[in-house]
């Protein structure tokens, strides 16, 4: 419901803004600064993504929970989309999104809204490591599983022969 309504008001806000703003300052002033801020976020866009990538590897590198940073690139990656997309209000949304406290105000909002649950896995391995010699042969016994069956005549099909 909520999306609906976000692709109907979205376009309505921003024809009505682009009617506001033409009408005060003109047409091509309106433009100039639609273009300027594609060019200013996208340059913000590029230094914050930078360092969003930098945070995930530390928090990667030193064991910390990625989520934030994770939050932070994915908050980076929407603001460039709204950038993208020419208008005021979506320009004003993804430059705000691209100022690290505001992203930290809406990761916290976020965090305060979601329920976390946890999930563990073990490391545990049952396959067995085996060293080939110098030849590269690996030793190994075999038994038949079923002695009743007839020998296998020529390759047994998991043989490249």
């Amino acid at each position: 419901m909520w999306l609906l309504i976000a692709f109907i008001a979205v376009p309505i806000i921003e024809i009505a803004l682009f009617l506001e703003v033409g009408g005060m300052i003109g047409t091509w002033p309106t433009i100039g600064i639609v273009l300027l801020t594609a060019v200013v976020g996208s340059y913000m866009m590029r230094i914050q993504g930078a360092l969003a990538m930098s945070s995930l590897q530390a928090s990667f590198n030193e064991m910390r929970d990625p989520t934030v940073p994770i939050a932070s690139g994915a908050m980076i990656l929407l603001a460039g989309a709204l950038l993208v997309t020419p208008g005021f209000f979506t320009d004003t949304l993804g430059l705000l999104l691209l100022v690290p406290p505001f992203r930290n105000l809406v990761i916290k909002f976020a965090k305060s809204r979601m329920k976390v649950q946890t999930y563990q896995s073990s490391s545990f391995s049952t396959h067995q490591r085996y060293s080939a010699d110098d030849d590269g042969v690996i030793d190994g016994d075999y038994a038949r599983v079923d002695p009743d069956l007839p020998p296998v005549e020529g390759p047994s099909g998991w043989t490249k022969d």
